[in-house]
């Protein structure tokens, strides 16, 4: 994130929060925290958090989770992928490999080993 970044999405939490402080130091102490983040993904967390709560964010908060939402985006893409599969193989009349439901019942109880692992 640039530092003109960091300006805009200042303004957009001070539209939401009046006295919320948006000075040289602000700046510069917010940009400290945010130059390696996405401004998409801070803008999106400041929109949210505008909606839900009644002071302004912090850094934690404009960063939010990455972390959280990299999984979350990694395993709805590990889904999806499933899914997929699921559709081909009942497009085709085909049942899943042999040892298929062994290893969904072992994903499940946690233990490691199987189809696609």
């Amino acid at each position: 994130m640039k530092e003109s970044d960091v300006i805009d999405l200042l303004k957009v939490i001070r539209r939401a929060y009046p006295t919320f402080d948006c000075s040289a130091e602000s700046v510069r102490h917010h940009y400290k925290y945010l130059r390696d983040f996405p401004f998409g993904a801070a803008l999106e967390n400041v929109e949210k958090h505008i909606m839900t709560e009644r002071f302004p964010p912090t850094i934690a908060d404009i960063r939010g989770r990455l972390g959280d939402q990299m999984e979350s985006q990694r395993s709805k893409a590990t889904a999806a992928e499933h899914f997929a599969r699921l559709d081909a193989w009942g497009a085709n009349n085909t049942p899943p490999p042999e040892d298929y439901w062994e290893s969904i019942k072992r994903k499940l109880r946690g233990e490691v080993g199987g189809v696609d692992d």
